[in-house]
């Protein structure tokens, strides 16, 4: 078999929500049915996400997630981080939706289904050599912060690998402070 596609089917509380904020991102909706059942179907050049409403859906306990790859993830972040800058002022970096700053892993962007979406490149970078202590801590905060919400740890975390390892890159580093910027966004958005 060729030129299989397969769509991800994602759940979401109110699709017309979902569709204001994939709206907002550069999508174009291509279907939307509300009964008998509530369906989304949207599209942004070859990304094709489609929702189904679900009822009592909490988006904030949402187990959902799928995968974009792309040739370059900054570069949609940039589309996206505009669209979101034109509507809220900003770009959400906290709460439900938001978008985390991309990276060389790429960025994640929350929806308001609290469906996870990240955008990844399309072939993963190569690391150079053996991580070291900085790297390892950064992953380990970016896990901690974008999967499990926990940011106060994600940043001790970092801040503790950022005043050990002197000998990091300076590319390194910048990766680091730059994730430590917006973790001490996020926190400080929350309060």
């Amino acid at each position: 078999m060729a030129n299989e596609v397969t769509i991800p089917l994602l759940p979401c509380a109110a699709i017309d929500e979902v569709a204001e904020f994939y709206v907002m991102l550069g999508f174009t909706v291509t279907y939307r049915r509300h009964r008998p059942n509530a369906y989304l179907s949207l599209r942004r050049e070859e990304i094709n996400l489609h929702f189904f409403g679900m009822p009592g859906h909490n988006p904030s306990e949402s187990y959902s997630s799928c995968l974009i790859q792309v040739d370059d993830p900054r570069e949609l972040y940039e589309a996206f981080a505009a669209g979101m800058r034109e509507v809220y002022g900003r770009v959400l970096v906290s709460g439900i939706p938001r978008m985390t700053r991309p990276r060389r892993d790429g960025f994640l962007v929350v929806d308001p289904g609290g469906n996870w979406v990240r955008v990844v490149p399309a072939v993963p970078e190569q690391e150079s050599g053996s991580s070291n202590g900085l790297t390892r801590a950064l992953r380990n905060a970016v896990t901690l912060a974008g999967s499990h919400g926990a940011e106060r740890r994600a940043l001790k975390i970092l801040e503790g690998a950022l005043m050990r390892e002197v000998h990091a890159s300076e590319e390194e580093r910048a990766s680091a402070l730059d994730f430590r910027d917006e973790l001490l966004e996020r926190l400080n958005s929350a309060r």
